[in-house]
């Protein structure tokens, strides 16, 4: 088990990437968040079993056609105990 707190930067917000990490969380079996932050950055924590934690690193990574992300910065952080992925709105 682990989580994740991922900070993505360069084109990520307004570009309905929030719910793309929504989705894809659900998809792959990962609970967290994904939120906008006041300085223009994506929060992504994300938790769950390692394969499926790292696989939504990857995703977050990639972004989508409409994105661009220029910098990613994660740390491990103890486990939340997460039920669901939620998108929280600043």
């Amino acid at each position: 088990m682990k989580t994740l707190r991922i900070y993505l930067t360069g084109t990520v917000q307004g570009v309905m990437f929030r719910k793309y990490l929504e989705d894809e969380a659900n998809k792959i079996g990962v609970r967290g968040f994904v939120r906008n932050t006041e300085n223009g950055r994506v929060e992504v924590v994300a938790e769950g079993i390692d394969e499926k934690v790292n696989a939504m690193l990857e995703v977050c990574k990639k972004g989508t056609q409409h994105t661009m992300v220029r910098n990613v910065e994660v740390n491990e952080i103890r486990n939340q105990g997460f039920v669901g992925f939620k998108v929280f709105r600043i």
